[in-house]
């Protein structure tokens, strides 16, 4: 196509008649997700459609997130390794594309936050239910989270649901006593509603799996995916922790936690600790 006088011509066959068909805006339904940003300062700061925007949109990748970690979960029940991989490594990505989201919220200065930040209320990222819900799915049960839901039946009902419900791990380690490795009995029958707790016989099983790549290779790869959800995740929390750092510094969040020191203390948290334990036993004699 020949591009004349900065004027490029559409071409044959483009549709653009949708008076009758489903377009880009319908599909996607543009309409209802664009009016949602509801800036309620008065009069309107310039900074908080940002704030607004950043957080929906992590809401939507978290939205994903449950939705690969669920499925996840179902092809790890059914043996499916290749599709578990697949929606793990999914997993990740968005990981990485929420962690770098942060760096635009961090131009944010402290100065134009303080500007409009009363106007959370108590609201805060500590109730985002989808955000709990990837934790619950990937270890971090805590039945006390859900007095925080108890004004919301259906959002207390589904988080209820995810913490009575089995994790990621527990689907992937009982697919490995499948396999014939001697994975505790105390484990496969634990209760899925309680935190995870390391499990120091399961360190062997590891060592196991990762000392024999050949035998174990498609068990020792999905070991890995895990590894790598899990360091994801901690750099996600840990960029969290910076950027509330250098925009409000030391002082209390606005749902009542202390802030940056409630975020640090997440950063004690893991998921697969046995993953990472067995790394020191690989290669003694």
């Amino acid at each position: 196509m020949v591009i004349e006088d900065g004027y490029r011509p559409l071409e044959p066959g483009v549709h653009t008649d949708f008076s009758a068909e489903l377009d880009y805006a319908g599909y996607l339904d543009l309409d209802t997700l664009l009016s949602a940003q509801h800036v309620r300062s008065d009069p309107p700061h310039p900074d908080e459609l940002l704030f607004v925007i950043q957080h929906q949109t992590t809401e939507l990748w978290l939205k994903l997130m449950v939705h690969e970690l669920v499925g996840a979960r179902g092809y790890l029940d059914a043996d499916d390794l290749s599709r578990a991989r697949k929606s793990l490594a999914r997993v990740k990505h968005i990981l990485r594309t929420v962690t770098e989201q942060w760096s635009v919220l961090a131009t944010l200065t402290p100065s134009e936050y303080a500007e409009f930040r009363d106007v959370l209320g108590p609201a805060s990222g500590f109730q985002s239910v989808q955000y709990r819900a990837v934790e619950f799915l990937l270890g971090n049960k805590n039945a006390q989270m859900l007095k925080v839901f108890e004004g919301n039946p259906p959002v207390h009902a589904f988080l209820a649901s995810a913490l009575s419900s089995h994790t990621v791990y527990d689907a992937f380690l009982r697919l490995v006593a499948r396999r014939g490795l001697p994975v505790p009995t105390v484990v496969l029958e634990r209760d899925v509603s309680l935190p995870w707790v390391e499990q120091p016989e399961l360190v062997s099983v590891f060592r196991e799996v990762y000392e024999d790549t050949t035998r174990h290779w498609d068990l020792y790869e999905t070991s890995e995916d895990l590894v790598d959800v899990e360091d994801a995740f901690q750099l996600w929390r840990f960029r969290h922790l910076r950027t509330v750092q250098r925009t409000i510094g030391f002082k209390r969040g606005t749902g009542g936690s202390s802030g940056v020191a409630f975020l640090r203390r997440a950063l004690d948290l893991t998921f697969f600790p046995e993953l990472i334990t067995v790394r020191t036993e690989i290669g003694k004699s």
